[in-house]
């Protein structure tokens, strides 16, 4: 079983990107929101991916969802 402690550290912007996608927002909107290049979310969304472990920003969602964060 995962515990807390075992979750990578998650800014409050990471969780922000994340819930925004989740929300279905596209990257241009996201980017908008989060008054950032689209270039910048991209490269964020990236970062985050490898630091969780996965391949792609839908997985990276999951994690997050199953845990609980957003």
């Amino acid at each position: 079983m995962t515990t807390v402690t075992d979750h990578p550290k998650l800014s409050r912007d990471d969780l922000e990107l994340l819930r925004l996608l989740a929300g279905g927002l596209s990257l241009e909107s996201v980017s908008r929101r989060m008054e950032i290049s689209e270039r910048t979310v991209r490269r964020r969304l990236r970062a985050l991916c490898d630091r969780l472990g996965v391949d792609t920003p839908i997985e990276a969602i999951v994690w997050a969802v199953r845990r609980g964060m957003i």
